[in-house]
């Protein structure tokens, strides 16, 4: 009995790892800035 995947799998694979690749930037980018505008606030105000 072989486990190995299927050409078919492999790609679905792929594709799904591409999704999840943008959904995770779609996600990050805007968090990270706002992480970055909080930090620069933050030390202004204590600055």
């Amino acid at each position: 009995m072989s486990t190995a995947p299927t050409s078919g799998a492999q790609e679905s694979v792929n594709a799904s790892a591409g999704k999840v690749a943008v959904a995770w930037a779609l996600v990050g980018v805007p968090l990270a800035y706002g992480v970055y505008e909080t930090l620069t606030r933050v030390a202004a105000l204590f600055g």
